[in-house]
């Protein structure tokens, strides 16, 4: 199967043959033929699958064989026809990248819109006219306060990454914005991961939703390889400088819960002679972009990242994730070591595990319906005369898949605790 049996128009066929896209992905070829079939989709897949071209090319389509010659002649001002919301400026940042590049045979304006930075040039972008607009939901927001973007001849509506938009706390926003577009619309709802507030949100989002899910539900990616070191916590950053120096890795994406500790292990393996790097919302967008652009040239060995801040950071041939604290939110240890892994690419994920996080690992293998074995690394090994504490098992994300097993009729699968 090629693109173009999809039925996407040769400029577009063109222009993905030109980025060295040979075949459609799975989430591809079933996505891009129910969305040129005007059908309300809501799709989970892993990430690096290509869920951006899954909508981003059908939609490419439809605005440009509406728009004719003389339409482009006639009029001095295009609406927004498609909007494309996503939780971070990071992945607003590449899914407008994206669809420049697939859309560079087209007439089409595309716009991005994302705070952090300056609305003037944004602004004066936007009053030229825009047939495809890639926001994040505040700054959107500010836009139309002012009367600069109007949606009421929106055609296309595009949630992505939507779990993480409902995480960030978003709802309020994202309601503000629906008040604002048309009824009649198509809606596209792209999830890595789905719960139980996804289902509520798909529930007034959607009309007879096609349901697409190339991979069993909120599940990482096979070709990455998960190992789980059981560690004492105030040894985890000196096992981490070992293992980068040791098997002399580089490009190393370093997770951690907070802003503040982010920061602290970037000192920390500066001082152990790791050229390190530390990104998340405090920082300056200007400050955001040259850590992460240093990380891809090689200058940087170690990036430090909190998860809103790595949403959307797509870096080419990423082989190695390390989680040196397990996030509160299980879903997003399937969001942080899908990082690498990605289009095939093999890698390998890394949780340090300290006894006080051993509720959280429960948490993740209840999502992932899987055992992460724990295990020891020579010199390393965790102090067992401590008194380790009391678990914090919690059943809550077991409970909402089971929910949402029910509302797709499936039966409840067998659970390992």
């Amino acid at each position: 199967m090629d693109f173009s049996s999809l039925g996407l128009n040769k400029n577009l066929v063109a222009a993905v043959s030109s980025l060295g896209y040979r075949e459609p992905t799975p989430i591809q070829a079933e996505a891009i033929p129910a969305i040129l079939n005007q059908q309300d989709i809501m799709a989970g897949a892993q990430t690096g699958t290509g869920k951006t071209a899954a909508f981003a090319l059908p939609i490419l389509h439809q605005l440009s064989e509406s728009l004719s010659p003389s339409t482009l002649q006639e009029e001095s001002y295009r609406p927004v026809r498609a909007l494309v919301l996503t939780p971070t400026r990071e992945l607003a940042q590449q899914v407008h990248s994206s669809f420049v590049g697939y859309g560079q045979n087209t007439s089409l304006q595309i716009n991005i819109a994302y705070g952090g930075v300056s609305l003037n040039p944004q602004i004066k972008e936007l009053r030229q006219g825009t047939d495809v607009l890639v926001a994040t939901p505040g700054r959107l927001l500010d836009l139309m306060f002012k009367g600069v973007v109007k949606l009421d001849q929106l055609q296309v509506l595009v949630f992505d990454e939507a779990d993480r938009m409902l995480d960030m706390g978003f709802s309020d926003e994202i309601n503000r914005i629906l008040k604002q577009v048309p009824a009649a619309r198509q809606t596209l709802l792209f999830s890595a991961t789905f719960d139980q507030a996804i289902f509520d949100l798909s529930k007034h989002l959607l009309k007879s939703p096609k349901l697409i899910e190339v991979d069993s539900r909120n599940t990482a990616a096979e070709q990455v390889e998960q190992i789980v070191y059981a560690v004492d916590a105030d040894r985890k950053r000196e096992l981490i400088s070992h293992l980068i120096g040791a098997k002399n890795w580089h490009q190393v994406l370093i997770f951690t819960r907070t802003k503040q500790g982010a920061d602290a292990l970037a000192r920390e393996m500066c001082k152990d002679g790791i050229k390190t790097q530390s990104i998340h919302g405090d920082k300056s967008q200007g400050a955001r972009e040259r850590a992460l652009e240093e990380f891809k040239q090689g200058k940087t060995r170690a990036l430090v990242a909190t998860d809103v801040a790595a949403r959307g950071l797509d870096i080419e041939q990423l082989k190695f994730v390390i989680n040196y604290e397990l996030p509160y939110i299980a879903e997003d240890y399937i969001h942080r070591i899908g990082r690498t892994g990605r289009a095939g690419a093999s890698g390998l994920a890394i949780s340090l595990l300290s006894s006080d996080e051993n509720w959280l690992l429960e948490e993740i293998e209840a999502i992932l319906d899987a055992r992460l074995p724990q295990q020891w690394l020579p010199g390393y090994e965790p102090d067992l005369t401590k008194e380790a504490p009391v678990s914090r098992k919690n059943t809550r994300t077991a409970q909402k898949r089971r929910t949402k097993d029910r509302a797709f009729g499936k039966k409840p699968s067998n659970r390992r605790r």
